[in-house]
Formats: structure tokens, sequence, C-alpha cells
């Protein structure tokens, strides 16, 4: 256990400085002037939008190809650099960092949604210690106040650069980043057993929902719908939108391969009358189609409203059942996530429409779709321990990181 003091012992009296960004770092953008062609069968690696988005620390075994010619004039990325990605849906999620902790040999570029950060070299802060810094809970609440917009939240590159950061003494940047590391290994190794457990729903999954060539019909989803809802989003600046609304309001962040009986925000009448936001009619199957999000899935179990990165599609209970197409869409997560366009990997309605997916006759979609639902209960059941000590875990390591990363600041700084 860290004692309150602890801190006071770590820094043994010496005061950490707090600079401005812009002082003590470069930035520069991502990758320009590239067209779809220029991501098909590439020369060169990238650093994708979702790698930045969902680690701390790049991935080096998740890198994607881009065609870059030795006349161009591109930014390489480096060791000790952090990246951020320069919008999303929220100010809350904008700006999310991933450092470089580790050494290459080859010439790595940038995502063109994103943007990175390079320490002057005067300026000893190493990248362990950075990935931690920039995912703090008082950086990100700093990082979200540089974001505006209205149905896309981008970083201003001069206000970012007047962040504040602390830069403590290198054995107090060591120790930190120690006793960090001890929480995330255990968290770490905890995900692996849950992974594992999952895998095993997965092949099941994917052996009923396999068949031979000739045993079943194909059709493409936009053959098997009612309607297809496309998703909008209100004005974000317009607060009667939000302020005690009661329309349930689903953002992609909410998709996640569940049953939604509930959204974390809701919106007002006066913004389903003013704005494009329609309903939508529940037991839809909803698809994200932006970004880091996009591929996954969900059933809404409630009318409601989306924004407009969901689609959202009303199944024919004629030609499909919707809890099959639900647990077939699921299962082709991967194969739909890489159907994205640009950089930052974007689907469609045309996309997702154009799917083909096989369909048994009715009631075996529905035997099908009533063996996956109990096995998914039955998974969940089985694991329920380890979501909740992974949230637990991961709850202790968010209070630790927010507590060492809380450096005192002088008046003047302040």
């Amino acid at each position: 256990m860290i004692k309150p003091n602890f801190m006071e012992k770590l820094l043994e009296g010496v005061e950490v400085e707090w600079k401005a960004l812009g002082e003590v770092a470069e930035l520069y953008g991502g990758l320009s002037g590239k067209n779809k062609e220029d991501f098909d069968n590439g020369n060169a690696l990238y650093i994708s939008y979702k790698n930045i988005f969902d680690n701390i620390e790049i991935n080096f075994d998740k890198l994607e190809s881009v065609k870059v010619s030795d006349s161009e004039n591109q930014h390489e990325v480096k060791y000790g650099d952090i990246l951020f990605t320069g919008s999303s849906e929220t100010a809350e999620e904008a700006g999310m960092s991933s450092s470089v902790t580790t050494k290459f040999e080859d010439k790595v570029y940038l995502n063109s949604f994103s943007f990175g950060v390079r320490f002057n070299d005067n300026i000893l802060i190493i990248p362990q210690f950075s990935k931690y810094l920039f995912r703090s809970h008082f950086m990100r609440t700093e990082i979200a106040k540089t974001a505006s917009g209205v149905t896309r939240f981008n970083i201003s590159k001069a206000r970012f650069k007047k962040l504040l950061i602390p830069i403590p003494p290198i054995k107090v940047q060591e120790e930190i980043v120690r006793i960090l590391d001890a929480f995330t290994e255990l968290t770490a190794e905890l995900t692996v057993e849950l992974t594992a457990r999952k895998k095993q729903y997965d092949y099941y999954r994917d052996k009923l929902l396999t068949f031979d060539d000739g045993e079943v019909e194909w059709k493409t989803l936009g053959e098997i719908i009612i309607k297809a809802y496309s998703g909008a989003t209100p004005l974000a600046n317009n607060t009667e939108y939000y302020n005690n609304g009661s329309i349930p309001w689903l953002r992609t962040q909410e998709v996640r391969f569940v049953d939604i009986y509930e959204t974390d925000m809701k919106i007002t009448e006066s913004a389903l009358i003013k704005t494009a936001v329609k309903w939508v009619p529940e037991n839809c199957v909803i698809i994200a189609i932006s970004g880091a999000t996009a591929g996954r899935s969900a059933i809404n179990k409630i009318p409601l409203t989306t924004n407009q990165h969901c689609l959202c599609l009303e199944i024919n209970a004629e030609k499909a059942n919707y809890r099959y197409v639900f647990h077939w869409v699921s299962s082709q997560y991967e194969y739909i996530k890489n159907l994205g366009q640009g950089a930052r990997g974007d689907l469609n309605a045309g996309i997702i429409k154009s799917l083909k997916i096989p369909l048994p006759p009715l009631p075996e979609q529905e035997r099908i779709a009533s063996m996956l639902d109990k096995f998914d209960a039955l998974t969940s059941s089985i694991t329920e321990g380890l979501p909740r000590e992974i949230e637990l875990r991961q709850k202790q390591y968010e209070y630790y990181r927010n507590m060492l990363l809380s450096f005192p600041k002088s008046e003047v700084e302040a």
C-alpha cells in the first residue's frame, strides 16, 4: 500500500518543474497528400488512428502499410514520441495519447488524423513515463479543454501547446513507472484468462455459423432489411438539446456487442424536432461505422436515437431473425472493420448493406440464435468473477496513477 506521504518521500524536497508543452517540444503532423489507393499494398509502415486510441503505448505488431516515395517530405515517427488522435466524437475522447516505447529501425509514419509530439533534446522524459502521464485524469481533463467542434471535436494545436506538463527527476519517473507497470501486468494476466474463455465461445459460434457450399442461401444485408437508419448529431453547442433530455441517444462508444437497454446520454424533444435526429425502432442491428469503433455491433432493446456514426438495420422478420443477423455480424467484426476506408477506417451504409450473409431457413436461424444467446449468457456467467476483478484492478491502477502523477505546482505556475 502506498502511504499518503509517499510522493513527498519520492521527491525528497525536489520541486517539480511545470512547462508549457510548446516550450519543451515540437508538434508534427501525420501523412499528407494520400488517397485511398496509397493504402493498398504500401511499401512503408504507418501507425493508425485506432492503434493510438486503443493503446497507451504503440503496438508495433499492428502497424499498417502505405505507399511513400523517396521524394515525399513526410514526418517520420521516432522512439520517445507521443502520438495523439486529432479528433473524436466527443471532446472527452479527443487527443487520446500513445507513447512510442519500442526502439525500431524501419521508417514509420503517422496517420493523417493524428499528430506527434517530440520533446527537445534537453528535456528528460522517458517514454514509459509519458505513456502514463498523458493518460492521467488531470492531463486528459486539460487536453479535452483544447478540443472544440459541433459534430466532431478537433484539437486546437495553439491551445494544445499551452498545456502545462510536469517534468520530475528521472529517478522519480522510473519509480512511478515501476509501480504502475506492476498494476498493468496483473490486469494483463487476468485479461489473458478472460480472453481465452471468450475465444472458446467464439469457436462454437463460428462452427454454428459456418455452412457448406449449397447448404444455405446467401443474401446481402440490404436485401433482408426493411429500412436502414443513419444517425445524426444535435448541435453540441446548443445546450437546450441536451439539458434535461429524456430521449435515449446512442453514441458509438456504447456499441459493444451487447443488448442496449439504456444510453449514457439523452436529448430533448427540441433536438428531435429541429435536427435530423430520427427515432430508431427497437430490435435493430446497430453497427458502428466510424473510426476506432468501426465494425462493432449491438441490438437496441428500446426505441432510441443515435449519433451520425451509427448505422441501424431494421431486419425484415419474414426474411431473417434479427438475433441471428446480430450474431453473424458480430462474428464478422474483424472482416467488417478491415473494409474501412481512408486512414481512419470509416465504413458507410453502402459497404454494410452489400455484406453477404448465409441464411438457413427461419426455424434454423432461430435455433442457432437461441443457442448462441445461451452460450453468450453461459460465458458471461462463467467469467463473471474475472471481469469484476479486472474492473477492480483497473480502478485501483487508475487511482494510483492519478495520485502518483499529481505533482505540486508552485503559486506562479498555478
